[in-house]
């Protein structure tokens, strides 16, 4: 682990040098790839020197105490020593978390894809609750939101409902979301007062650049048409809804939000491309297996991730084994408690993933 240590404090600093070069902007797509290379290696190079800074502790605590005779100060030196030595392991874990493979889609934007499962209109009702908690969330980490296509009922509840959240590192907080929600209330239908369970689907993508995902003309077909529902008066008076058919994968995608065709379409083929590209993804976590089950919430969409219980004002997500009772909190967007418990998870996995092997 040190040697790695080392050589990255060596790119890093040949990085710092090419940075400080007069003409590094000339070529904007090296001074990109060198700022971010920067900002990657930046915490590892700052925690490292951190550990040799209580390494040194360390050595210069024992040497006071073989030297020193006056017991104030050889007392000091045990307490230093002490606190460094504690220190050290914790750093030795930290930057051995900071050393883990990275997900290359870590940093991508992300699309998310809700689905109303079973239970009928309840269900359809759950999923706009969820869809309004992610946008909350996403709001307290200064996140745009965009929504991209979306199939209400009559009563306020999403059939299905599809966006795209922009932000740094969008899609390594939010894949955690992916699987299946569950819902146990008492639904305002319900006149007798049983509690029903209902299901949703929640499908986190990151978003495919066209580099990503090449798409040939000849598999696709674009069909215009009058977008239907609420949406002001050019709603139904305009062919800008769009429609995306993808022969191989059989994948239908639709677009009406926005009032020019045209951005429906582009709107339409970035919800494709992420579907195409999450399709590669999960065939690559297929293929590797042993890695998909050392991982936390990127394996299949049909695992029963979470509970929300509203009789008991509880959530439990069952991947980890928390139970937190704030469920009105949580349905305002505060989720963080439980995907900072699910990356300390997935972490604690691969750490140990990697210690076996």
């Amino acid at each position: 682990m040190f040697d790695k240590l080392e050589e990255l404090v060596s790119r890093f600093q040949e990085i710092m040098d090419e940075l400080n070069e007069p003409t590094v902007t000339n070529d904007q797509a090296r001074f990109r790839k060198l700022m971010k290379d920067q900002a990657e290696l930046a915490p590892i190079v700052e925690k490292f020197t951190e550990y040799k800074e209580t390494k040194q502790g360390i050595e210069d605590s024992l040497l006071i105490l073989s030297e020193e005779s006056d017991e104030e100060m050889r007392e000091l030196a045990k307490e230093e020593l002490a606190e460094c030595k504690s220190r050290v392991e914790e750093i030795e874990n930290e930057l051995k978390i900071l050393l883990l493979p990275k997900d290359p889609n870590d940093d991508k934007n992300v699309i998310v894809e809700i689905r109303a499962g079973a239970g009928g209109d309840e269900a359809a009702l759950f999923a706009a609750e969820i869809y309004r908690m992610y946008v909350h969330y996403a709001e307290t980490k200064r996140w745009k939101i965009e929504t991209m296509e979306y199939e209400e009922i009559g009563i306020g509840g999403m059939k299905s409902v599809s966006f795209m959240i922009s932000g740094q590192g969008a899609y390594s907080v939010m894949k955690y979301e992916s699987g299946v929600h569950r819902v146990q209330r008492v639904p305002e239908t319900e006149s007798g007062g049983r509690i029903h369970t209902s299901t949703i689907t929640v499908a986190v993508m990151p978003e495919a650049e066209e580099v990503d995902v090449q798409i040939n003309d000849n598999d696709i077909r674009i069909d215009v048409m009058r977008a239907s529902g609420n949406g002001g008066q050019c709603v139904n008076t305009t062919d800008s809804a769009v429609r995306l058919t993808h022969f191989p994968s059989g994948i239908v995608v639709y677009s009406q939000t926005e009032k020019s065709q045209l951005q429906n379409k582009d709107k339409a083929f970035a919800l494709l491309r992420a579907k195409l590209y999450d399709i590669e993804c999960q065939k690559a976590h297929d293929a590797e297996a042993e890695a998909r089950r050392s991982q936390i919430g990127t394996g299949d969409r049909s695992e029963k991730i979470r509970t929300y219980n509203f009789p008991q004002g509880r959530v439990t997500d069952h991947r980890i084994n928390l139970t937190l009772y704030k469920l009105d909190k949580i349905m305002n967007g505060d989720i963080q408690e439980i995907i900072d418990a699910c990356i300390a998870a997935d972490q604690a996995r691969k750490l140990a993933n990697m210690q076996d092997n």
